[in-house]
């Protein structure tokens, strides 16, 4: 979402910045609500069948609708924008649900409880920082594509315990950076689109999208790294 090249000139803001974090945050806390309950859902039912089936289409599809959203968020409509991220978490929770076969339930909510305080340390530091973290955007790219072609070496060749371990930690530090930068991100878009409400809303949703996809990731490097430790043992 290009919010730089948007000038619409000074205007009154139509939400609050508070306003706008809060709706954030509540978009994104649905979309996690949607993704765990779908991947329970589809991890106790016959519907994981499907899934197996269906397995390249719906990842295909939970990346087009990123795409969708990131690159077409200003031109869709409010419902639209909604409908898109949410799509995306029904269609990622089917993905991710083969989480819940592999871990016990146990592992699994230790990392939910460990991620959102990962998160909420992260997302608070982003907020109430003086320092400008636009500087850190470029080298987290760049970390975030390296983990990429690691992690497709590492589905080919396999990871050794110790490698396993390392990727992950590494994944995780990076992601925790990636939210406090996005967190400040997101209230620099705030400055953009306050006075526009359709907009300010369009770019809360966008932004819950963004902090999402922080959330998730931080989450499955927690999930690994306590299923290492256990296997470990």
């Amino acid at each position: 979402m290009d919010y730089r090249n948007y000038d619409r000139g000074y205007a009154e803001p139509s939400m609050t910045s508070a306003d706008y974090m809060t709706r954030t945050y509540r978009w994104m806390a649905c979309g996690l609500l949607i993704t765990f309950a779908m991947a329970y859902l589809t991890a106790t039912t016959p519907l994981l069948y499907l899934v197996d089936s269906l397995y390249l289409v719906l990842t295909i599809a939970e990346l087009a609708l990123v795409f969708v959203l990131s690159s077409r968020v200003q031109n869709m409509s409010v419902g639209a924008a909604r409908a898109t991220f949410f799509g995306y978490a029904l269609i990622n929770g089917m993905v991710l649900s083969y989480y819940f076969l592999v871990f016990s339930a146990g592992t699994l909510v230790l990392a939910f409880l460990s991620t959102a305080v990962y998160f909420g340390l992260m997302a608070f530091y982003g907020t109430t920082t003086h320092k400008d973290l636009t500087g850190w955007g470029p080298r987290l790219m760049m970390a975030l594509v390296a983990l990429i072609i690691t992690g497709l070496v590492g589905m080919l060749f396999g990871f050794g315990f110790g490698s396993s371990v390392l990727y992950s930690g590494i994944g995780l530090v990076v992601f925790m950076l990636l939210t406090a930068y996005d967190t400040q991100k997101l209230q620099q878009m705030y400055t953009y689109y306050a006075g526009d409400a359709e907009l300010a809303e369009k770019a809360s949703i966008y932004g819950a999208l963004t902090l999402y996809l922080d959330f998730i990731n931080i989450f499955l490097y927690v999930v690994r790294l306590l299923g290492n430790s256990r296997d470990r043992r």
